[in-house]
């Protein structure tokens, strides 16, 4: 897959202290990925879910959810958003 942006998740990992491992370790995974459809994706990450158009995944023990679109086509995924569990519940980031 081609990660659109990573310059996102190295963000959330200085703003939140403990996160650059687990997104780190995220971004290598869906970088060699291959993914064509959800059930791929949770082949390899069996925890994610699909809201609406967007793929959510758990980060660092379900403390943060990872909001991407991927673009199962042309192999592209977009990162939206990096959010603590708190802050995913509220829901203004379906907006």
């Amino acid at each position: 897959m081609h990660v659109i942006s990573r310059k996102m998740l190295l963000a959330a990992a200085e703003e939140h202290a403990g996160l650059y491992a687990p997104l780190d370790a995220w971004y290598r995974i869906a970088k060699k990925a291959e993914w064509r459809s959800l059930e791929d994706v949770r082949a390899v990450l069996p925890a994610a879910d699909g809201v609406g158009k967007f793929t959510v995944f758990n980060i660092k023990g379900n403390a943060f959810r990872l909001i991407v679109e991927i673009n199962h086509k042309t192999g592209r995924l977009f990162i939206r958003h990096v959010l603590t569990h708190a802050a995913y519940d509220r829901g203004g980031w379906k907006r």
